[in-house]
């Protein structure tokens, strides 16, 4: 696959750890063929879902029309362009931090869910890729362990109608104000870049 790769960066701070792992992942995936781009959740105008659950009566493969007026219906758009995504955020008090729960929240309507009915169904099956780059102040495995970031970017990718082929935990990203990313998390973020290209 080369394609076009969309990378979404639900970080407060740009150039900090999560930036930087994503801009990684897409430049590498650069440089083996693909067009890529970088997308900051922080400049888009995302409200956040009052769960009137109108976009999931919808029937059909196309995602459901939000009645709120705002930045996602073009963020969706892009979405629905890419071949490929690659998703990052920090971890914020155990999970995904505000700014990126909001943004997947409003992807409830990737599922069709009638009034009536137990549980929803996803719209997508699994037809892209997806890298999740998340990182946290604990040490890598305990990160992976006790915090659910990875879980609730899998959710978003799941919705998205892709299939997760890598995830980068960054682990003791709280050393610094000003982190550079270490040469380990730079190498596997490397990988994760030409794996969504080139496959394993």
């Amino acid at each position: 696959m080369k394609g076009n790769i969309l990378g979404i960066v639900g970080s407060y701070r740009r150039g900090g750890t999560i930036d930087q792992a994503v801009s990684a992942v897409l430049a590498t995936a650069a440089e083996v063929g693909a067009m890529t781009e970088k997308i900051h959740l922080l400049d888009r105008n995302i409200e956040f879902c009052t769960n009137c659950r109108r976009c999931t009566q919808e029937p059909g493969e196309a995602a459901g029309t939000c009645p709120l007026r705002d930045d996602m219906a073009d963020l969706i758009a892009r979405i629905e362009e890419a071949d490929a995504l690659v998703l990052g955020t920090p971890v914020n008090c155990g999970g995904v931090n505000a700014l990126t729960q909001r943004f997947l929240e409003r992807l409830t309507g990737f599922a069709y869910w009638p009034w009536g009915e137990p549980a929803p169904k996803m719209r997508r099956k699994k037809s892209k890729k997806a890298v999740l780059v998340t990182s946290s102040a604990m040490p890598e495995p305990m990160g992976r362990l006790f915090t659910g970031s990875l879980r609730g970017l899998k959710l978003g990718a799941t919705a998205l109608g892709c299939r997760t082929i890598g995830t980068l935990f960054i682990g003791l990203a709280a050393g610094e104000e000003r982190p550079v990313l270490r040469r380990g998390s730079l190498r596997r973020a490397r990988t994760a870049g030409r794996k969504l290209v080139l496959g394993p």
